[in-house]
């Protein structure tokens, strides 16, 4: 079973699942992975303008990172392991959790089940990538305190009246309501849409400590993996000066 998979639609809109309701849909090493290349070819594509994030079932949108395989949760975040001016919308049915957590934050809108429960218990267990600071400027700053200091959950309700989800609708119904929303705006004026999507996260949202680290590893890590990075190494090897192509 592939853990995550992708449909886009002739509608130019993007469906992007987490598919591992066995696990809880929780974030694997390979998950994370195949979640950024899932988000980086939809910002390849001219065709799709929208895309929808959600997990596989009812249950739990995501556990969050699976423990037992820690992956780096950076390249799954939306404007940080991957960079796409294109709208992306979560829909969110039971359980998000943790790192998940931080995944639908950085989406640009939400749509809620009504058994979705927001949580981050990391200060519980010990472990923090620290991206979840940003949430301060996404919910009133005290609700997000009590979410990351006080470890408590968000039931769908409060999600919607702090500001965190945008609609909630009955359970099972998020991802249908979610691909309405993003057809819509697959309607719009793409170039008005990245302008401001760019405004947005460029000059009004704050970037923490974490979010900055992880944005520049993946700057780096493009470099390092790069066709001129193998060529380097190459030229080195035989005595010669390296042919760089620029990829």
């Amino acid at each position: 079973m592939e853990k995550v998979s992708i449909t886009d639609f002739p509608d130019g809109t993007t469906l992007i699942a987490i598919n591992r309701p066995e696990k809880r849909n929780a974030i694997c090493a390979t998950t994370a992975i195949k979640l950024q290349q899932a988000f980086a070819a939809f910002d390849a594509t001219d065709s799709q303008r929208v895309a929808v994030v959600t997990g596989t079932g009812d249950a739990a949108f995501s556990g969050g990172a699976d423990l037992t395989n820690i992956p780096e949760l950076w390249r799954c975040i939306p404007t940080v392991g991957i960079t796409t001016e294109k709208p992306v919308i979560a829909a969110v049915g039971g359980h998000c959790v943790g790192g998940a957590l931080v995944l639908v934050m950085m989406c640009d809108l939400l749509v809620a089940a009504d058994n979705a429960k927001f949580s981050y218990p990391e200060a519980a267990v010990g472990f923090t990538g620290g991206m979840i600071a940003g949430l301060a400027a996404r919910i009133p700053h005290k609700v997000a305190m009590e979410m990351i200091l006080l470890c408590k959950t968000l039931d769908a309700q409060r999600a919607y009246h702090v500001g965190l989800a945008n609609e909630i609708v009955p359970t099972g119904q998020q991802v249908e309501r979610a691909l309405a929303m993003a057809r819509e705006i697959a309607t719009f004026s793409p170039l008005v849409l990245r302008t401001l999507k760019r405004f947005v996260n460029e000059g009004v949202l704050p970037q923490g400590p974490s979010e900055r680290m992880a944005r520049a590893n993946r700057d780096l890590a493009i470099v390092r993996d790069s066709a001129d990075a193998e060529e380097s190494l190459r030229a080195f090897k035989e005595k010669r000066r390296p042919s760089f192509q620029g990829r």
